[in-house]
Formats: C-alpha cells, sequence, structure tokens
C-alpha cells in the first residue's frame, strides 16, 4: 500500500463574479437559512463552467469542480493547464490561503508554499528575520531554524543583503530566498507555483534539483505549477491535467505533458493563428500570431502539418499606442518536450532599424529550417533595445509531416530535431 500523505475529495471552489467578499448580506441569509435547515446551498447549482473565453449568464462561476487525487510520500506531482485552469486556485486550498466550497483536504505534516513572489514575506523586516517569521508560520522552533540558517542563506545567494529589508529585494532576490526557506524548513509537503520562473536560469537549475532532492533522497512529497514542460517532465513523476476548473487526466506525467500539448498547443493547426486577448492600458502588446507555411514553388499549405522541407512563415501583429524605435522580434522554436533548438532574430539577420508609431505586423519567412517530424512550440518576443517589451512563451504549436524530402523514396528517420542536405562522395586512396 502507498504512504498517503495527501488527499483531496471532491474540491470545488465557487466565486462570484464582480464583487468583493463572498457576496452581498441577502445572499449570505439565504446560505445561512438554507443550512440550519439541513437543505444544499441554493448558489451551488448556478455557477457555471470556468471558461474565461466564453461570456456566461450567471455571476456565479466555478473555478474548480469535483477535483479528487491523492499523492503518496515522496511523489512529485506536476499539475498544469493553461493560464485561468484553476491551477492557482487548487494550490492555493491545498495550502489552505482559502477554503473550498465544498469537499476537504486531508493531509498529513507541515505544508510549506511558494505561490507568489514574497509569500509570507513582511517586507518590512530583513531576509534574517523574515527566515524566522517563515519558519515560526511552519511551526519550527527558533533552535531548529537557526540550525539550517546558514544552508539557507548560502542557496539562496542573498548572503550580503540578508540584513538588508526585503523591501529593497527584487523580485530574482525575493523568490530566491523565499524557495530557500520553504525547501530547507523540511516540511512534509512543499507546494510551488509557476513563482519559480522569476529566477534566472541558474537558479531553477538549482531549484529544480534541489527539490528532485528532497522528493528522492528525504521523501518528501512535492506539488509543482509550471508552464515549463521541459522542468514539469525532468522533476515530476506524475501529472494532473485541469482545464476549466475540472481534472481531465491524472496519471504518468509524460502522458500528461503530451495530452496537453495535444489539447491545447497544437488545437492551432485548424487555423494555424493564435489571437490574444487585447489589455487595457499597455503601451504595445501582441495582438495576433501567425504561423503559415509554403511549398518549394511559393505555394500556401492548407494541410493542418507543415511537411518536411516547407518554407514558414511567421506573422506577429502588434498594437502600440507609442512611438517606438530600434525594435528588434524574436521566434524561438522548441521541441514538445521545451528544448530550444532554433532562433531567428529580427537584429541578428538585418541591420536596419526599425521604427514605428502605429500597428504593425513584423514578417519573417524561413526557408532553410530544416526540421525533422514532429511537434513543435513556438516563443515570440519584441525588444526595444535590449528590453523586453512583450513576450507570448510557447503560444502556438505546429507539426512538421514526414516526406520524401530529398526525392529519393525515401524519408529521413531518427530521434532527431534536423536533417541537412549533403553530397556524398567516396575518394579512393
Amino acid at each position: 500500500m502507498k504512504d498517503i500523505i495527501l488527499r483531496a475529495e471532491n474540491i470545488s471552489k465557487q466565486y462570484r463574479l464582480g464583487t468583493v467578499g463572498t457576496g452581498t448580506l441577502s445572499h449570505d441569509l439565504n446560505r445561512w437559512w438554507h443550512a440550519i435547515r439541513g437543505k444544499e446551498d441554493p448558489y451551488l447549482k448556478v455557477g457555471e463552467t470556468n471558461d474565461r473565453s466564453a461570456k456566461g449568464n450567471s455571476e456565479y462561476v466555478w473555478a474548480l469542480q469535483d477535483i479528487n487525487f491523492e499523492v503518496a510520500k515522496g511523489e512529485v506531482l506536476g499539475i498544469i493547464g493553461k493560464n485561468g485552469a484553476g491551477k492557482s486556485t487548487l494550490l492555493k486550498i491545498l495550502s489552505k490561503v482559502t477554503a473550498p466550497t465544498t469537499g476537504v483536504i486531508k493531509s498529513r505534516g507541515r505544508i510549506a508554499s511558494l505561490l507568489e513572489v514574497g509569500t509570507g514575506f513582511n517586507p518590512e523586516l530583513t531576509g534574517r528575520e523574515n527566515i524566522y517569521l517563515n519558519g515560526a508560520i511552519l511551526g519550527m522552533t527558533k533552535k531548529e531554524i537557526t540550525s539550517k540558517l546558514d544552508e539557507i542563506v548560502a542557496f539562496s545567494g542573498c548572503e550580503r543583503y540578508i540584513d538588508t529589508p526585503t523591501k529593497r529585494y527584487s523580485s530574482g532576490m525575493t523568490v530566491r530566498l523565499a524557495f530557500a526557506v520553504a525547501a530547507f524548513l523540511e516540511p512534509e509537503i512543499l507546494v510551488v507555483d509557476e513563482v519559480l520562473a522569476v529566477g534566472d536560469a541558474e537558479f531553477q537549475k538549482k531549484a529544480i534539483g534541489k527539490m528532485q532532492d528532497i522528493s528522492k533522497s528525504e521523501g518528501r512529497t512535492v506539488l509543482f505549477v509550471s508552464h515549463n514542460m521541459a522542468a514539469v517532465r525532468s522533476l515530476c513523476t506524475k501529472g494532473m491535467l485541469i482545464e476549466h476548473g475540472k481534472t481531465v487526466f491524472f496519471g504518468d506525467i509524460d502522458e500528461t505533458i503530451d495530452l496537453y500539448l495535444k489539447s491545447s498547443i497544437f488545437s492551432f493547426n485548424s487555423n494555424n493563428y493564435i489571437e490574444f486577448e487585447e489589455k487595457e492600458n499597455m503601451p504595445i502588446q501582441i495582438s495576433k500570431f501567425e504561423v503559415s507555411s509554403l511549398n518549394s514553388r511559393g505555394e500556401r499549405s492548407n494541410s493542418s502539418g507543415v511537411l518536411m522541407g516547407d518554407i514558414l512563415e511567421f506573422s506577429i501583429f502588434v498594437l502600440a499606442k507609442q512611438a517606438y524605435s530600434n525594435l528588434k522580434a524574436s521566434v524561438i522554436i522548441s521541441t514538445a518536450s521545451g528544448t530550444r533548438i532554433a532562433a531567428i532574430r529580427s537584429n541578428e539577420i538585418t541591420d536596419i532599424v526599425y521604427e514605428t508609431n502605429g500597428d504593425f505586423v513584423f514578417k519573417a519567412t524561413a526557408s532553410d529550417l530544416k526540421l525533422m517530424p514532429g511537434d513543435y512550440v513556438v516563443t515570440i518576443a519584441l525588444a526595444e533595445n535590449n528590453t523586453t517589451i512583450a513576450i507570448k512563451e510557447e503560444c502556438i504549436g505546429f507539426s512538421i509531416v514526414p516526406t520524401d524530402v530529398y526525392g529519393t523514396g525515401r524519408i529521413p528517420k531518427g530521434n532527431l530535431y534536423v536533417y541537412s542536405e549533403a553530397k556524398w562522395e567516396l575518394n579512393q586512396k
């Protein structure tokens, strides 16, 4: 039998839109009147599914609905899904930051949470004082915290600023210290949201290595939410896919990731473009991104996939509310597992300085991107000088379809990313 350390039973969370708090006094009285008569909450029946892209008719929405799972001691559970799927809401319930509308959480041992940058930190206190504060919240004694203090400070890399108020820390420094506290004060369950993305590449590698150590060597349980599929695949032993507040799949991590990629990113193959929601008060934003393919004769393809050898066109549609100078665009192509394999950057290809004071489209045509058959995802970004001003990570996917690209009747094979056309000859000595 597995040593189950965390169990969620029929967890649901309902919110009322457009209000502060749980609702109006009349609604609270109505709930109370039903409760004392032993009847069901009347508002549980009127909530709608959590689909942020569709206009609803009810002011009540289910952020989560009937979530059930269990995690054994030492397991690492990766929770993945689109933005707004309900991942962070679930972690807040597991961490007891908020209570579920229905259902119950059963756990054994301390739970340490890292849900947002600076979670549980008092900005007026120094880094050292916040370590003791967080430790006390976790139920640690002062002696226990002191014994771990040097390890925490060393891992965070903030030794020089440890006696400086954390309000003067950068977001990266804050998350470094917060993660070190959560990891080294030995909670039985460590809950980590997307917050690690704030850290640099070196720290992310250290943090993932530390989570692997505490799960494998120390037998502690980790719940990990991230949009970095490479990190999720390398760290997690199990996965849970959430869509619109409901569990779609729970099981093997590779199956979970593959299902997520197929159901979300690669669903754009039918349209080969994605439109992004416009946000107010943003001086510049990407409104649409389109991927299309052309054959060697320049004819546009209507296929849901891209044939090997096809020319790829990437179009970034931008809304700009002010003038920009020296704009740069980037298209980063990664495998479905998160390995980056190609980068197309405007400033590395041309010396033209792009200037604009209105809406525009950046278009890149890649004629020699020789990708092997498989699934790929694209990240796009805009920068002015050396500062990133807009980015959409892994926002769209496309599939390369195998074909006789050499015209020899044979298709290139192998678990590789790129192919090359080479002239072979044999020189006899």
